[in-house]
Order: C-alpha cells, then structure tokens, then sequence
C-alpha cells in the first residue's frame, strides 16, 4: 500500500509541477503541433493526410515524451528534490515507473491531437483502434525510456534537450515517419532497425494505409524488448550515476 501511494505522489507532482514548463510547452506541445498543422495544411488531398497522419502520431509521442522526462529529471537533479526521492524506502523499479508515467501520459495526450485535426478532413471509421492505442502506448514506453536514459546525463534541461535532439531529429528521417525504410539508402536500414520507433510507425502506417514491413504481433514482441532493455539501461544509470 504504501508503494502504491509513493507511487501516486511521484506521478501527481510530475503532473501538476512540469506539464505546463516552457520547455514542455514548446518542444513538447508546440513543436509537434505546428508541425502537424503544417502537414496537414500542405497535404495535397485525403490521401496524403493518410500517409502523414502515422508519422505526425509517432513524431507527437517522441517528443512529447522525451521533453517532459527532460524537464522532470534535470529539474529535480539541480533542485536536489531526486536525492530525497532515492533517499525515499521506495525501490528504483518503483521510482522509474513512477517517473516515466508522466512522460508517457503527457505523449499518448499529444499522439492524439494529429488524430483530432485529421477528423475534420477524412473519414477515420475504419481505422482498428485497439492496436492503434496499442502502437502508440508502446512507442511512449520506448521513446519515455529513451528520455530518461538520456536526461541521466544532463544537468541542465538546455542539455538534456540538446541530447535529445541528437536522437530525435535523426528519427524523423531513419524510422519511416515520412520517408519509408526501404527507399533509405541501404547502408542507413540497419540503423533504423535498431530504433524502436521504427516498429511502432510501423504499426501505424498499416492501420492507416494498409502499408507494413513486418507483421503487427512481431512489431509488438520487438518493442517489448526494447522496452525491456531501456529499462534495465536506465536502472544501472540510476544506480551507477546517482547512488553508488
């Protein structure tokens, strides 16, 4: 009981002190905003919205998530408020779930504004929901422990931002979010094998226009191990950075 309420209290205070912080608002909210509206504004007819409309969800979520995990950690790193929370009779399972809760919320909540612009333009009846918010709860696992492997080793949130960056716009061209894996040229699809974002655009991109590289079960099984493996990458950070 007591883990359950530690837990709580973390995600309500990342909620109510950092969602609405400059650096969220702008590279997590505003930047795939306008990018989204211009998108769509540009996009040729119903058809060239469908194409976008993954990539606009998967870029949302990215940044989204890594931004808000950005702000928490360095915030907290420079208040000294994360020492009490490593002080605190909580494991750092506990402690990194807690965490990357927020970030997750914050980007499964952005994946969705694309989805609500592109409403007023096509017919999204069709789409099969269900591993749609699977995809996009996968991609925030994946893309909030990525933020947090990297806001490890920032002290302020310009640098933690900035490292992201280095991630994150690579992304943009290497994952198929708008260009697709296999017209990449063939010495760069190794690496975009190796990104987990890769897997979740691909689950989107068949939910809404029918266009796949693997199959939905093995893109599923492929995140879950990334997911895995960024987390026991971000718990020895923790405990080797932090603690010991």
């Amino acid at each position: 009981m007591k883990t359950i309420i530690a837990f709580w209290n973390i995600l309500r205070k990342d909620i109510e002190n950092y969602y609405l912080k400059p650096p969220n608002i702008s590279w997590g909210m505003i930047f795939p905003l306008s990018w989204t509206l211009m998108q769509l504004i540009r996009s040729p007819g119903n058809t060239g919205i469908s194409e976008l409309l993954p990539g606009l969800m998967a870029v949302s979520v990215l940044f989204g998530t890594t931004s808000m995990l950005a702000v928490t950690i360095t915030f907290e790193r420079k208040g000294r408020s994360f020492d009490r929370l490593l002080l605190a009779p909580i494991s750092i399972n506990t402690l990194v779930f807690a965490k990357i809760l927020g970030a997750v919320l914050f980007g499964i909540l952005n994946a969705f504004v694309p989805v609500f612009f592109a409403a007023f333009f096509i017919d999204l009846s069709g789409i099969d929901w269900s591993i749609t918010v699977i995809a996009v709860i996968l991609t925030a696992v994946t893309s909030a422990l990525l933020g947090l492997l990297i806001a490890v080793s920032a002290r302020e949130v310009f640098e933690a931002q900035t490292f992201s960056n280095f991630f994150r716009f690579p992304m943009l061209f290497l994952c198929g979010l708008f260009i697709p894996v296999d017209k990449l040229p063939a010495v760069l699809r190794p690496i975009s094998f190796c990104l987990p974002l890769t897997y979740g655009t691909d689950i989107l991109n068949s939910m809404f226009t029918g266009n796949f590289m693997f199959n939905t079960i093995f893109n599923i099984f492929v995140m879950l191990i990334f997911a895995a493996l960024l987390f026991y990458l971000c718990q020895r950070n923790i405990k080797r950075k932090w603690i010991l």
